[in-house]
């Protein structure tokens, strides 16, 4: 069986591939679920149920969620979660990388089959409960960003972390009701992020006379360039290095720093974009980046409602 076209973004060494999930997410580009799925069958009678085994079946789970074929993509998803609380018996969710990636697609992929069944409510049922179970791990970014889609658009916008920042001083979100403001949720390793700097510095430019606020959540990661490991202050020091260099246009504009901007917000993906209108509630939510064209109509909507 072959499904649809899934769009990957794979580091693989030029003489072969690095691991049982690269081999899945290889076969699923090119359509093969048969060969992924023969793959993931041939080392798990080799290796067992390891966490690079259960992520390669929660893209599994992502492939046949992008195919549509909603009951494939719900087995996958509940067959990776219950593989993954068998691990969570012996060690915490974050000891190694593989298992919070799978148990994170897993939960987002049963959420979206809800939501595609018509069972949106219980989507964020679901959701909610998973955040009070790992809310103090790397997922719930992952798990408040599938919830905001659901939900955050209409609601009040959450007030953001502005103790520690770059730049200019930020203005408490409550301070700036009566104006527009748009977040850009970036991060200083983020290339989608630099290319939407250009976009945002004219789009800021155009909306400015008009009340237009920006505001640049971002957070520390725990290394800076190259990947080096890097306390909170060097990082820091680097972060405003990446803004001053890639962000020329916006340098007046303030750079809170804090995790807890992008828990509540959920932006696990980067750049997250998020529009809020002249009352505070949010307008426009959208995790990864957008083109001129389409932000621009984005903000017009706000400003002439």
């Amino acid at each position: 069986m072959r499904f649809g076209r899934v769009v990957v973004f794979l580091l693989l060494s030029s003489v072969g591939f690095a691991s049982i999930v690269d081999d899945v997410r290889v076969e699923l580009a090119q359509n093969n679920f048969a060969g992924a799925n023969a793959k993931l069958s041939a080392y798990r009678s080799q290796q067992g149920d390891t966490p690079e085994y259960i992520e390669g079946l929660s893209w599994m789970a992502r492939a046949a969620l992008t195919a549509k074929q909603l009951d494939q993509a719900e087995s996958f998803a509940r067959q990776t979660e219950k593989l993954s609380r068998q691990q969570l018996y012996n060690r915490k969710l974050d000891a190694e990388p593989h298992l919070p990636t799978a148990l994170g697609a897993a939960l987002e992929v049963q959420a979206q089959v809800l939501v595609a069944r018509g069972l949106q409510s219980q989507a964020v049922l679901l959701l909610k409960h998973a955040i009070t179970t790992y809310g103090a791990t790397s997922i719930r970014p992952r798990l408040q960003k599938n919830l905001n889609l659901l939900g955050m658009v209409g609601q009040a916008a959450p007030a953001l972390n502005i103790n520690q920042y770059l730049g200019t001083r930020p203005t408490a979100l409550a301070q700036l009701k009566g104006s527009p403001v748009f977040l850009f949720f970036w991060a200083h390793w983020c290339s989608d992020c630099k290319a939407e700097g250009p976009i945002l510095t004219q789009l800021r430019s155009e909306y400015a006379s008009r009340g237009l606020k920006v505001i640049a959540p971002t957070q520390l990661y725990g290394y800076a360039a190259a990947g080096e490991d890097a306390k909170p202050r060097t990082e820091l020091s680097y972060i405003g290095q990446v803004w001053s260099r890639y962000y020329s246009g916006l340098q007046d504009v303030p750079v809170p720093v804090s995790k807890a901007n992008f828990d509540v917000y959920g932006a696990s993906t980067t750049p997250t974009l998020v529009i809020i209108d002249r009352t505070g509630q949010v307008a426009m939510y959208h995790p990864g980046a957008m083109s001129y064209n389409d932000l621009r109509a984005a903000i017009e909507r706000v400003l002439t409602n």
